[in-house]
């Protein structure tokens, strides 16, 4: 069984995981009812509206 040699230092685990940290912004998609940004799969939080129906009443302000 293949077994380290010697112990991995610090410097070398953290230069390995340094791209892990990074996160990507979630993706947005424009509704189709309201024009308002939300993401995909999503109720829209601005109409309530979801694949074409209404889903949540939501206030008029």
């Amino acid at each position: 069984m293949a077994v380290p040699k010697r112990k991995v230092s610090h410097a070398r685990k953290s230069k390995r995981r340094s791209s892990v940290w990074k996160l990507s912004l979630p993706k947005l998609v424009a509704c189709p009812n309201c024009g308002e940004y939300h993401q995909p799969h999503r109720v829209c939080p601005a109409c309530g509206q979801y694949d074409g129906r209404q889903v949540i009443a939501v206030e008029e302000n």
